[in-house]
């Protein structure tokens, strides 16, 4: 059990955040192990020959499927979300004592693992530079196609999360965040096992990040340079890869069956592209709708780097309901 205390200060500064690193991590988990991985089946087998001639055993060798995986795999994001080339930047910029001391301490815990370890050890710059280009070159061919989609959901992961936040407190939030986390008075405790801890956050606040690859259980980090995190599993994960739910008959009826669809798949925020994938429709179509209901007032679109998210507005939101 990993116990984090909290001032007025920390509630003040806790935050949220998306890595994609830490999403393309954990996805190499699920390609390792498919059995433990049943909710990502669609992905993986859209994976077919995409991966041919990648030689992926020395990243996976760096992920054991339980106990310590070196934190500088995953550098802490920068702000809320950061860009899969600032991570990677991030990755091999690590410091060669950094790499060093977390990789004493993976050979410590894994013995298996020693011979990787020690390679590590005395050429930590050489191998982390092969290991940033392996990733770079894996995230192009397993999780930039649907990064946008993976994004969207974990982007409504935080909106509902923020939502609980503003109405109900930090009780409110830490209620539901995932099995194994609750809220006592003015402390957050973790279910992790074979780990226990107590950490005064000091003013440093709580980073909270979902996770989409991760539906297992929650963890932390709480070693440094990482201000202290809790990574949960995002609500909903087994809907995912699902295409989107028709809309009600009487909503069709009332805006067309295509405007109609795309409204009550704007729960979460999502892009054209995704829209249109969801749907099945053209991107061009989908632009067409979107375009249309935000003229409306039942949707409302923000850029977030090179794309536009629409998500339903309160008025959007009565309408989908009824």
């Amino acid at each position: 059990m990993v116990r984090f205390v909290f001032s007025v200060e920390d509630l003040a500064r806790t935050r949220f955040a998306i890595s994609p690193m830490l999403e393309l991590v954990h996805s190499l988990v699920a390609l390792r192990d498919p059995a433990h991985a049943a909710l990502h089946v669609p992905w993986l087998r859209s994976l077919s020959g995409r991966l041919d001639g990648l030689a992926l055993q020395d990243a996976v060798a760096l992920l054991p499927p339980r106990g310590f995986t070196p934190d500088f795999l995953t550098p802490p994001p920068s702000g809320p979300l950061g860009g899969i080339e600032e991570d990677l930047a991030a990755l091999r910029a690590t410091r060669a004592a950094q790499i060093r001391e977390e990789m004493r301490l993976f050979a410590s815990q894994h013995p298996g693992a020693r011979e990787t370890a020690e390679r590590w050890i005395a050429h930590p710059r050489r191998e982390v530079r092969g290991l940033a280009d392996l990733l770079e070159e894996y995230w192009e061919r397993a999780v930039a196609p649907v990064w946008p989609r993976v994004r969207a959901f974990l982007d409504a992961d935080v909106a509902h999360r923020a939502r609980r936040l503003a109405e109900g407190g930090a009780a409110g939030l830490f209620a539901d965040l995932a099995d194994g986390v609750s809220w006592d008075e003015r402390h957050v405790e973790v279910d992790v096992p074979r780990h226990q801890a107590t950490i005064a956050l000091g003013g440093r606040g709580l980073l909270l990040m979902p996770t989409a690859f991760s539906a297992v259980r929650p963890f932390v980090i709480d070693r440094g340079p990482w201000q202290p995190t809790v990574i949960y599993p995002a609500r909903g994960i087994a809907t995912l890869w699902e295409d989107a739910a028709p809309a009600p008959d009487g909503l069709a009826r009332l805006l067309g069956v295509t405007r109609a669809a795309v409204l009550a798949d704007l729960a979460a925020p999502r892009s054209t592209t995704h829209v249109a994938e969801r749907l099945r429709i053209s991107p061009a179509n989908a632009s067409h709708h979107l375009t249309a209901l935000r003229d409306a007032g039942l949707a409302t679109g923000r850029r977030e780097g090179r794309s536009v998210l629409y998500v339903r507005t309160p008025l959007g939101d009565a309408l989908v309901a009824g």
